[in-house]
């Protein structure tokens, strides 16, 4: 499980701010509260879909 989060937190906090920047630069007219749920709503999904793709390696 300690091997999943490493992979998975790291890929939250790309994801997080590579779309801060993609919101700032590309989508200025955006309110900034519409802006921080998008971050963390796509923070959150790429997260849950890292955990479901990063599976245990599991001993024989």
């Amino acid at each position: 499980m300690k091997k999943r989060f490493t992979m998975i937190i790291p890929i939250m906090i790309l994801v997080a701010v590579a779309s801060y920047w993609m919101l700032g630069k590309y989508y200025s007219e955006i309110e900034l509260g519409s802006k921080i749920m998008l971050i963390i709503g796509g923070t959150l999904l790429s997260g849950l879909i890292s955990f479901f793709l990063f599976k245990e390696d599991r001993e024989t």
